[in-house]
């Protein structure tokens, strides 16, 4: 919570200021229960000036004081006559003007203090949420192989949510009533004098149910919470996979799972609010006894003109009333504030998690790219983000790539050949050695430089759910329209573009989905185009396609490859022919380099792989045929 709180550091003049306003409204809430007495001892019984002997009893010198409290440890009487205007002189106008003027300027300070402190509240919120966004999208590759989407998502906005409430609403209201709470008790103790002590007793009892409770309550929510976790889990994982649910007609299944996923919550859920339920029952069984004690004792204090009537029941009432807010505190503090506190350790999780891959302080600008990319003895290893469990994906890897050449790395499923590519835009680091662009070691420079003269076009191609022009001129607005269309062009993609209803400015659903599979990957060429990276990767970018799509694909593929460096991982051979050079990867190591021919040349595994490949499109060619 301490942690919440720096985030209101920079908001903290309207804090106090709020502070400040619910601090007059509580005094206020407690003036007008001082009221009460002279209501009962003066206005609604004109002749009765209090009790012979008490310290309310009227004053010879001026019958017209109204006295509202005795000054604690003192012998001073307060009087009504100092808060009102001196022309004033009846009873009843005086407490009329007084309450109707103490209500107005709670009221006045009501609304600055709840807007204030909201104000704070939700300022705050926000920068909570905008802080733990950018540090979970930009946290490497890893980070969300070990979090799933479900649990990133329900702690972006079911956490959040729960810190939003306790922070603004909840906080003005926690504040607020804390302010009447002490405003009453002064009033408890001036109208009370030693019989205001026996509440003292109650003391400890509220403190300790409240700390077991909220410790309850603490827990419960954040269990709560993981139970809403994975009901996103299958949200996400239905929702975006719901072609093979269908496909294998598990509809059935995917209800039974969410179904029990539901009850799970449901009972967090219930043992969250057994705990909140304990508070107001026992906060009421308080209240009840302390006041059944002061009936009795007060009576006596009565006959001995200890008190007047109308006091003591202001007493009483101030007594009662000072059960709500403590009773609303305890709720809010063991519901609200318990729930952000567990919700806050998650978002604090996420935001202090330890990242692979680090930008240095001292990095630079990655200059332009114009030579060379050289990988010297550059190993990888895969690890757990526990340092447990640790398996070796490269090793000793070697290689130099001249500036314009075409590579393609080629290889059995698992050998390691994203992983390799991977490594150029730092979505892993190196275990050891160096990858170095040009001179510069890439662990030396600015992760935004380095990814900024990289381009990648991959077999899962990535869109949003925005219009066709955005999609390409991705989080560049401002790129002219002349521009995007030059893209798609070079990309093969304007004239299905036009075909649309709104050309250009046509939205293309979710990941793209109103489009065919070729169509979405001309679409990321484009966007690659545009980008115009010195440095392209292209993972398996045609592997997903018919024939037809392929075709246009690899056409638009040739245009975004025109001169630049290209790094090609396929496992169709017939796309990797055109290379300049062939690598083959074999269970993390280079076995083999060279062109096609030369490859073909020798009794490796580019040729078992080829003659293997070749072989089974035969079979299907003659199978055809038959």
């Amino acid at each position: 919570m301490t942690r919440l709180f720096d985030f209101v550091k920079p908001y903290s003049l309207r804090l106090i200021l709020g502070v400040m306003c619910m601090a007059v409204v509580g005094l206020l809430e407690g003036f007008r229960i001082l009221l009460v007495g002279p209501i009962l001892d003066r206005v609604l019984n004109p002749a009765g000036h209090g009790l012979a002997g008490t310290v309310y009893a009227p004053n010879a010198n001026n019958p017209h004081d109204i006295p509202l409290f005795q000054i604690p440890w003192s012998n001073h009487t307060f009087h009504l006559n100092a808060l009102v205007p001196h022309q004033l002189t009846n009873p009843w106008t005086m407490v009329a003007f007084a309450m109707v003027a103490a209500t107005t300027i709670k009221g006045i300070f009501d609304y600055a203090g709840t807007y204030l402190v909201n104000f704070v509240g939700f300022r705050m919120v926000t920068d909570i949420r905008d802080t733990l966004y950018r540090s979970v999208v930009r946290r490497s590759v890893s980070f969300f192989g070990r979090h799933t989407t479900g649990t990133l998502i329900s702690t972006l906005v079911n956490d959040v949510e729960k810190v939003q409430v306790a922070m603004s609403a909840v906080l003005a209201d926690i504040m607020q009533q804390l302010f009447i709470l002490l405003a009453t008790m002064f009033v408890v103790v001036a109208l009370g004098g030693k019989l205001a002590w026996v509440l003292v007793g109650f003391v400890p009892f509220v403190i300790f149910s409240s700390f077991r409770i909220g410790k309850r309550v603490r827990k419960t929510t954040r269990s709560g919470q993981d139970k809403l976790a994975d009901i996103s889990n299958i949200l996400q994982e239905t929702i975006t996979g719901n072609r093979i649910v269908k496909a294998f007609g598990m509809e059935g299944w995917e209800t039974t799972r969410f179904g029990r996923a539901g009850e799970r919550l449901f009972g967090a859920n219930m043992r969250s609010v057994v705990a909140i339920a304990l508070t107001s029952p026992i906060m009421e069984e308080i209240a009840a006894i302390a006041f059944a004690l002061l009936l009795l004792w007060g009576r006596d204090l009565i006959n001995q003109h200890v008190f007047t009537p109308g006091t003591y029941v202001a007493f009483l009432f101030a007594v009662f009333r000072l059960y709500d807010p403590i009773r609303r505190v305890a709720i809010l503090f063991n519901n609200n504030y318990q729930q952000a506190r567990g919700a806050s350790q998650e978002i604090f999780r996420f935001m202090d998690a330890t990242d692979e891959v680090l930008e240095k302080p001292s990095a630079v600008a990655l200059p332009a790219f114009r030579d060379r990319i050289r990988l010297e003895n550059v190993s990888f290893c895969y690890t757990d983000g526990d340092g447990e469990g640790m398996r070796e994906i490269l090793r000793d890897i070697n290689l130099e790539v001249r500036s314009g050449e075409v590579v393609a790395f080629v290889g059995s499923s698992g050998a390691g050949k994203t992983t390799l590519v991977n490594l150029l835009p730092r979505f892993f680091d190196v275990t050891s050695g160096r990858l170095i662009f040009d001179n510069t070691d890439v662990r030396d420079t600015t992760l935004q430089s380095l990814r900024s003269q990289i381009g990648i076009v991959t077999q899962e191609t990535i869109l949003f759910n925005d219009t066709v022009r955005n999609n390409i001129a991705y989080g560049r607005p401002d790129v002219p329209l002349d521009k995007v269309k030059e893209a798609a062009q070079a990309a093969l993609a304007h004239d299905f573009i036009m075909a649309m209803p709104e050309g250009y400015d046509t939205v293309i659903g979710e990941r793209g989905m109103r489009l065919s599979g070729g169509e979405r990957q001309r679409i990321a060429i484009a966007r690659a185009i545009l980008k115009n990276a010195p440095v392209l990767i292209l993972d398996e970018a045609t592997s997903s396609l018919d024939t037809e799509s392929e075709s246009l694909v690899q056409s638009a593929l040739q245009n975004l490859m025109s001169g630049r460096t290209v790094f090609v991982i396929a496992h169709r051979l017939s796309t990797v022919r055109r290379a300049d050079r062939i690598v083959v990867i074999e269970s993390g190591t280079i076995a083999d380099i060279g062109t096609h021919e030369e490859l073909m040349g020798r009794l490796g595994l580019y040729r078992k792989l080829h003659e293997m490949q070749f072989a089974d499109l035969e079979s299907v060619a003659s199978n055809g045929q038959d």
